[in-house]
């Protein structure tokens, strides 16, 4: 396939950044994504260009660096699926294809394709852990969970902090990622103890961090690539609710 890209270039934060347009030839439709960008790369290495800045870690859909706007679209048009996990069958020869960082006033780019995403970092550092003492692990049968709540806090416990939900929100929003990390918790026995600092620290740190306020649009489920529920947000807020009642009484 021959491709069009338009890419988003930025030297540094302060820098004010541009599109430009690069063409790649000889793409294999059983590249990933960016399989795809590393043959770009090398090419404009071998030009004598400065090659593109782009997050990646495990190139397997777990680690969710892969963060990249691929047509308007966080993680590109698949459903389900992370920028590592795109392949290039899903775009046609001679195709144009725009690729953009993250867009979110808590993501701020930091070069090229590449954002600062650490406000994900300091939330989980506010509250995103069980921070009980323990000596011999216990027995996994020792605290009995129901299926349904098992299911459930596996199902929160999926997100990556990816930011796509962020970035795919009208108002930069990440109750969906803050809500997940809270509710894999609240589910299960371990996560009691602590249940209401948790959230109350988490959601505060969220509210630091100059993320926006959830308007129910729903494009936060409909981007993630792992699909998590927004039923988890309606869960956050009920803990929240409780808490905070609970702070103030």
């Amino acid at each position: 396939m021959k491709l069009t890209l338009y890419i988003w270039r930025q030297k540094d934060p302060k820098s004010k950044g541009f599109m430009e347009k690069h063409q790649v030839d000889n793409v294999s439709e059983d590249m990933s994504f960016l399989e795809m960008l590393d043959v770009l790369n090398e090419q404009l290495i071998h030009e004598g260009k400065e090659a593109v800045a782009f997050d990646h870690d495990c190139r397997e859909g777990i680690c969710g660096a892969c963060s990249l706007t691929i047509n308007g679209n966080p993680h590109g048009p698949e459903a389900a699926t992370t920028t590592c996990q795109l392949h290039m069958r899903k775009f046609k020869d001679g195709d144009s294809i725009y690729i953009e960082p993250f867009r979110a006033k808590a993501f701020p780019v930091i070069k090229d394709l590449v954002t600062d995403r650490s406000a994900f970092d300091r939330i989980m550092q506010a509250g995103g852990f069980i921070s009980v003492n323990t000596n011999q692990p216990q027995d996994a049968n020792a605290l009995p969970v129901s299926k349904l709540k098992a299911d459930l806090a596996m199902d929160a416990a999926a997100c990556i902090g990816c930011g796509a939900c962020v970035a795919a929100c009208p108002n930069g929003a990440s109750m969906l990622f803050v809500a997940a990390k809270v509710s894999q918790f609240a589910l299960l026995p371990q996560g009691q103890p602590e249940r209401k600092r948790r959230v109350l620290s988490m959601v505060e740190q969220m509210q630091e961090e100059g993320f926006g306020g959830c308007t129910n649009f729903y494009e936060c489920e409909a981007v993630c690539p792992k699909q998590i529920s927004v039923r988890f947000i309606a869960k956050m807020n009920r803990e929240y609710l409780g808490a905070f009642v609970g702070k103030e009484e």
